[in-house]
């Protein structure tokens, strides 16, 4: 496979609410069938991130209990590369939860790639336009290390970033390590190491996640009060990928673990 593209499009106004159904169908066959398609924005070249949204929102609706946040392009260096100034949300359901010692069925996926991800877990609502990375980390009841699937509806992965917003910033599955209290950690400092098949294949540091995972997290509360939406209580959030994400087969094993936070292991038949 080859790395994800993204690509710069031309803004203008927003899509039609036919439109909108019927690239959220588009995405939710490919996602049925198991076929990567071409970007959306090759037929609407105009695609923007509200669009993208408006997809996605589209999916969400469909897709029951929310039962967490995901971020993407959360990476100075990636957000400089592709011509943003802010990370990308998405949403996680039922279906994208996978539990530990679960093996990842590979087949049923288009083309997954597993990456390291800090999470953060949150007992009460968090919401409004002013949240702060402080006020998130005094939010946070517990967080784990975690490894989230990405699975691209796009064909090699090639999209631009309204396209991969579409697509529920390419959310496959996650597996969530034990919790443990964020009192005394500093997220900026903990070290990330990633092992596919028992080799150490990247290392870094929560600091990758905007600096730090809570303010890629106050970001996307921010956005979210837009619509009068927010962090639930009970709700997750996947703050980031830490690393750049690994290619995955049958009987490929991946290990993340987050110094003082913990370890897991994903197994894939």
């Amino acid at each position: 496979m080859t790395n994800p593209t993204l690509e710069t499009r031309p803004a203008r106004a927003g899509l039609s609410a036919a439109d909108v159904q019927g690239l959220a169908d588009q995405l939710a066959a490919a996602r049925r069938d198991r076929r990567a398609i071409p970007q959306l924005s090759d037929a609407h070249p105009g695609l923007t991130i509200p669009d993208g949204y408006a997809v996605q929102r589209v999916a969400r609706s469909a897709a029951g209990t929310v039962l967490g946040w995901k971020l993407g392009v959360t990476s100075r260096a990636k957000q400089v590369q592709v011509g943003v100034d802010s990370p990308i949300y998405g949403f996680l359901a039922g279906e994208h939860a996978l539990d530990a010692g679960e093996m990842l069925q590979v087949d049923q996926y288009i083309q997954p790639r597993g990456e390291p991800e800090i999470v953060l877990f949150f007992d009460h609502d968090l919401s409004g336009p002013r949240v702060s990375a402080a006020d998130v980390v005094n939010a946070a009841s517990a967080v784990a290390v975690g490894i989230e699937v990405l699975d691209s509806r796009f064909e090699n992965y090639r999209f631009t970033i309204p396209d991969v917003v579409a697509d529920n910033a390419s959310a496959g599955r996650y597996v969530v390590g034990s919790p443990v209290p964020v009192a005394g950690i500093d997220l900026r400092l903990v070290g990330v190491v990633l092992e596919h098949n028992g080799d150490v294949v990247a290392t870094a540091s929560g600091a990758a996640s905007l600096g730090h995972p809570a303010a890629a997290v106050a970001w996307m509360v921010r956005e979210l009060a837009a619509s009068g939406e927010g962090i639930a209580a009970g709700q997750l959030v996947l703050t980031g990928g830490l690393t750049a994400a690994v290619p995955l087969k049958p009987g490929d094993t991946l290990v993340a673990t987050i110094d003082r936070v913990g370890s897991i292991e994903l197994g894939c038949g």
